[in-house]
C-alpha cells in the first residue's frame, strides 16, 4: 500500500467511525452524564465493573500509543519551502487529544503520516521515560488487572444490554476495538526502527487486546540496545 493508498484509508476509516458514532449508533442515555462523572470521580459502587474496567483501560490505550507514536512524529518530514527550516508532523498534539476522544484523534495523524523505519536518535527526558519498559510494564500490570477485573466481576448481560441502549458504551467499545486494529500500523514502523527486520509478530497484538500492545513494549529493544540492533539491521 503506497502512501496515497493509506491516507486514503485511514481518512476514509475515520470518516466513517465518525458518521457512525454521531449518526447511527444508539441514542443518548438520559444518565449518560452521571454514569461519566462517576467513572471520572473514582465512584463505582453502583456501576458495572466491566463498564468500569472498559472506562480505565481507554486511559490505558492512549498511554500505549504514546509509547509508540511520540518517537514516530520525530520522523515525519512535512514538505517545505526550499531554504526555509525543516518541521516534522508532531504527534503529541493527537496522543493528547486520545485520552478524550481515543481513535477520533489518532486516524488523524495516521492518515497525515508517513512510513517512517528511520530510528530517531535525539530523545528527550520525557520520551525516553514514556518508551522505557518500566513504563510497558506498568501499562502491562494496569492492563492485566482491568481485564481480570471485567472478566470475573462484569455483568455481561447488563453490558449487552447497556451497549445496545446507550451511545456512550457503543461508542467507547468500538473506540477500544478500533484502538486494538490500530496498533500494528504504527507498530510496524515502531519495530523496524528498534532493529526487528521481521515485525510482523507486531499483528499479534490483535488477538490480545491491550495486553498484547503493551508486551510489545516491555520486549521491544530499548536505548543503545536499540541502537546497535538496528545498526546491525541497516548493514545486512
Amino acid at each position: 500500500m503506497n502512501s496515497l493508498q493509506r491516507k486514503l484509508v485511514f481518512g476514509g476509516v475515520w470518516l466513517g467511525f465518525s458518521a457512525y458514532a454521531f449518526l447511527l449508533a444508539p441514542p443518548n442515555d438520559p444518565n449518560t452524564l452521571v454514569q461519566i462523572t462517576a467513572l471520572s470521580t473514582g465512584q463505582w459502587g453502583q456501576l458495572n465493573p466491566a463498564i468500569v474496567a472498559l472506562f480505565n483501560l481507554m486511559g490505558v490505550w492512549p498511554m500505549i500509543y504514546a509509547a509508540v507514536a511520540l518517537a514516530d512524529g520525530h520522523c515525519q518530514p512535512l514538505a517545505v519551502e526550499e531554504g526555509a527550516e525543516a518541521k516534522s508532523l508532531k504527534a503529541w498534539p493527537y496522543v493528547a487529544g486520545s485520552f478524550g476522544l481515543g481513535a477520533f484523534a489518532l486516524l488523524p495523524y495516521l492518515a497525515l503520516r508517513s512510513p517512517a523505519p528511520t530510528p530517531h536518535l535525539q530523545s528527550s527526558r520525557f520520551l525516553k521515560i514514556v518508551t522505557s519498559r518500566l513504563f510497558g510494564l506498568f501499562l502491562l500490570a494496569n492492563a492485566v488487572v482491568w481485564i481480570g477485573y471485567a472478566l470475573t466481576q462484569g455483568d455481561w448481560a447488563n453490558f449487552s444490554m447497556q451497549w445496545q441502549s446507550s451511545r456512550f458504551i457503543h461508542v467507547m467499545s468500538l473506540d477500544f476495538c478500533m484502538l486494538t486494529l490500530l496498533f500494528p500500523a504504527l507498530a510496524q514502523d515502531d519495530a523496524r526502527r528498534h532493529g526487528l527486520t521481521s515485525p510482523r509478530w507486531t499483528w499479534a497484538t490483535l488477538a490480545f487486546p491491550v495486553i498484547g500492545a503493551a508486551i510489545y513494549l516491555c520486549l521491544r529493544p530499548q536505548g543503545t540496545e536499540s541502537s546497535s540492533v538496528a545498526s546491525q539491521a541497516s548493514t545486512t
